[in-house]
């Protein structure tokens, strides 16, 4: 059996319980070697075959699933957060499925709810944004026509822009032509979780800038919105003078 399992942002207690025991029970392990953290390979057994797939094709990756299974062997497929997002797994399964191979998917804890911990951030405020968009900057690979930053950046709502480190300057671009005044708030997150985490805060107009000055190449996300400012409305959901399923309003 083919285990796909999210390792998480980082840190190696943010994986979860069931990504951990499978892990632990693992024959082999290929893992994301460039962006998971290895202090996760301590929770594998002495005797597990490990494979870095940083240095690897598609093609060698199913090669070492398919021997693993020709020889009863269970694999766990480790990816970095949570492997729904930009983790390149549909292609896999789809020659699991062509080579008649059972998987399963464990999912993990994303970099993105990482950097807003981070942050200590809440994504959706009241009067604020009720919507989160997460995307990259076109680069060497394309994005739907429709997907373009300065479209998305149109909405005015939440952004999480993954991928994109490197490009700092086209995204700062694109965002203040796609209607983010200069002043909005944002911020660059660095290795959320990890022992080395930075914080960067920042505005959409000096994104670039401040990545510059900080040395930030990779391995960064940039959050952009008001969520990230000190104005928006209290909750509903505790508000005394709101009834809800659960309870009453007390008072008026």
């Amino acid at each position: 059996m083919i285990h796909f399992v999210g390792a998480g942002p980082g840190a190696e207690d943010l994986i979860t319980i069931r990504g951990k025991n499978l892990l632990e029970k693992a024959d082999v392990i290929i893992y994301a070697g460039s962006l998971v953290n290895p202090a996760l390979l301590a929770y594998a057994k002495k005797e597990a075959k490990i494979y870095n797939s940083a240095k690897m094709t598609l093609e060698e990756v199913i090669e070492v699933m398919k021997d693993a299974e020709a020889k009863g062997l269970d694999t766990v497929r480790l990816h970095t957060g949570d492997q729904s997002l930009f983790g390149a797994i549909r292609e896999q399964m789809d020659l699991l499925d062509e080579a008649g191979i059972s998987y399963d998917d464990t999912p993990g804890v994303s970099s993105f709810s990482a950097a807003a911990a981070a942050c200590n951030a809440e994504y959706t405020l009241p009067s604020v944004s009720q919507s989160v968009i997460i995307t990259r900057m076109e680069g060497r690979t394309p994005v739907p026509e429709g997907e373009k930053m300065r479209l998305m950046a149109s909405h005015g709502c939440t952004m999480v822009i993954f991928l994109s480190s490197s490009l700092l300057d086209k995204v700062q671009a694109e965002l203040m032509e796609g209607g983010y005044s200069a002043d909005t708030p944002a911020a660059i997150v660095y290795k959320a979780s990890w022992p080395d985490e930075k914080v960067m805060y920042c505005t959409v107009g000096t994104i670039a800038k401040t990545a510059e000055e900080n040395g930030i190449k990779n391995t960064a996300l940039v959050l952009v919105g008001g969520f990230l400012g000190d104005r928006y409305e209290r909750s509903k959901l505790y508000d005394p003078t709101f009834t809800t399923l659960f309870r009453k309003a007390s008072h008026s």
